[in-house]
């Protein structure tokens, strides 16, 4: 196969030309405190809210809650700040400097999973992005807020969100820090105002005795937010941090991601299970928005849908971006800003089903990120493995799909690696239950019965396989790829 052959523009236009190649050395400016605003603004996403109700339909009290929204989403996005380290030290995005990993060939199974991935939080965004503008069109016009009984309504709410994010990813890395900067101090505004309102009407006194959930619940609502955040983000990490100065220290890129998601994520979190303790009906909703909606006075519902629909947008803008960088990895010679109007082709598509045409979403929803959640951890863990034995990567071998590659192991495929990610997410899945509902489950893995099925705990599992795995199986390639000091071609 060929070798890409990228631009490498000395400087970037406003629309950003660069797609995967590493980014040089003297262009590299980007610091730990752009990334704050950026993970913080990708996670005022209202879709925090269906994720609180889930833990108070799992019979935890709005303590416990608050507790697993903490530990999920700042424990998550800490692996995310340590995968952004990767991009600070490779300078490219993270499935790209996964071929550094797995070979330029074998990556593309990780890289797809990550893809799909992506896609499915896009469809996620634009449905909810979608339905809270048919929310605020009701408030303010009188139109139907339910998706079917206007269809052209619907199309047009669902075109609008869509055009929007096209917008923003096409342009870029700059006009991304600038517009999630931003972001950040008004719609984040706007989700303080939903915040204080109902911590001033909420009766608090009823929470002080509510019975605490089982632990077994407490750890399945850690994975099902931990899944549902910075999991789903992981692969996501270093398409960020690619510009960070090479000087930027570990711990603040870590810190950076942790408290930039995880400080509106409790927020959110905490809304959703505030809203629905007693009544977990949120978490069950086909459209949880309006449900949240018709819980708030007017003057309350409008600045909550304006921030649902700007966080959605916000979080969206991030992923679309990350995903047009991930089509490029797979191989397809396309411009950066091309890859992103397929992208949201895909997803305008899922969405138009979801809106129009299905009965359900958010069952589907939760399963979706809890069965992603396994490949996806899986691939962390080998990635972290190859991260503490790696110093440096090889910018030219990245690029290149050919057998003169360093990074071509045996046949492009670095068979140690892909192993021990398919060890590890096989064996998974085996803990796995997919159930979208009380009366539909798509598949119950034999060992879904087991103590870690019933926890929750098949992402852990697939997590620790994957790491010890390739920590064995690494050391037959420990000069393969890993000390990229040395020339090209002298491993092998």
């Amino acid at each position: 196969m060929p070798t890409e052959s990228p631009t490498r523009p000395t400087i970037l236009s406003r629309v950003e030309q660069r797609g995967i190649e590493p980014v040089p050395l003297e262009q590299r400016n980007g610091t730990p405190a752009q990334l704050f605003w950026v993970w913080f603004a990708a996670n005022i996403s209202i879709l925090g809210i269906p994720l609180g109700a889930t833990l108070i339909a799992l019979g935890l009290n709005l303590w416990q809650a608050l507790a697993v929204a903490a530990l999920g989403s700042f424990g998550s996005f800490a692996v995310v700040g340590i995968i952004s380290v990767a991009g600070r030290n490779g300078g490219a995005p993270s499935l790209t400097l996964s071929r550094a990993i797995f070979g330029v060939r074998g990556n593309i199974g990780p890289t797809l999973l990550a893809l799909l991935s992506r896609l499915g939080w896009e469809t996620v965004n634009t449905v909810t992005g979608a339905f809270a503008l048919l929310s605020l069109s009701a408030i303010l016009f009188g139109t139907p807020a339910e998706s079917k009984a206007s269809p052209p309504l619907t199309i047009l709410a669902i075109a609008l969100f869509v055009a929007l994010t096209v917008i923003v990813s096409a342009t870029g890395h700059s006009f991304i820090l600038t517009v999630q900067k931003w972001a950040t101090w008004i719609f984040g505004g706007l989700t303080l105002i939903v915040a204080v309102y109902l911590a001033t009407t909420v009766d608090w006194s009823a929470f002080v005795h509510d019975a605490p959930g089982s632990t077994s619940a407490f750890i399945i609502g850690i994975g099902t937010i931990a899944a549902g955040t910075g999991i789903g983000w992981a692969n996501s990490g270093a398409d960020m941090a690619r510009y960070q100065r090479s000087d930027v220290s570990a711990g603040s890129l870590i810190a950076s991601a942790a408290a930039g998601a995880g400080i509106p994520l409790v927020i959110i979190i905490g809304l959703g299970s505030a809203l629905t303790t007693g009544d977990s009906s949120i978490a069950t909703a086909a459209d949880p928005i309006a449900a949240v909606r018709d819980a708030l006075p007017v003057w309350v519902s409008v600045p909550y849908l304006i921030a649902a629909f700007a966080g959605l947008l916000m979080s969206n803008n991030l992923s679309v971006y990350s995903a047009g960088l991930t089509t490029i990895t797979l191989g397809f010679r396309i411009p950066r800003a091309f890859a992103v109007i397929v992208d949201v082709v895909i997803t305008t598509l899922g969405a138009s089903y979801f809106m129009l045409i299905s009965d359900g979403f958010y069952g589907p929803f939760i399963t979706f990120i809890s069965l992603l959640a396994v490949p996806l951890t899986a691939w962390i863990g080998v990635f972290l493995v190859d991260m503490a034995h790696r110093s440096s990567y090889d910018p030219d071998s990245l690029l290149d799909l050919s057998p003169s590659s360093r990074y071509w192991y045996s046949g492009g495929v670095n068979w140690a690696a892909l192993a021990s990610w398919l060890i590890a997410f096989t064996t998974g899945y085996l803990f796995v239950t997919a159930r979208i509902s009380e009366s539909v489950t798509w598949f119950t893995g034999p060992l879904a019965d087991t103590v870690i099925g019933r926890n929750g705990l098949a992402w852990l599992v697939s997590l620790a396989i994957a790491a010890i795995a390739h920590e064995v199986l690494g050391h037959r390639f420990v000069d393969l790829g890993r000390n990229d000091t040395i020339k090209n071609g002298a491993a092998r």
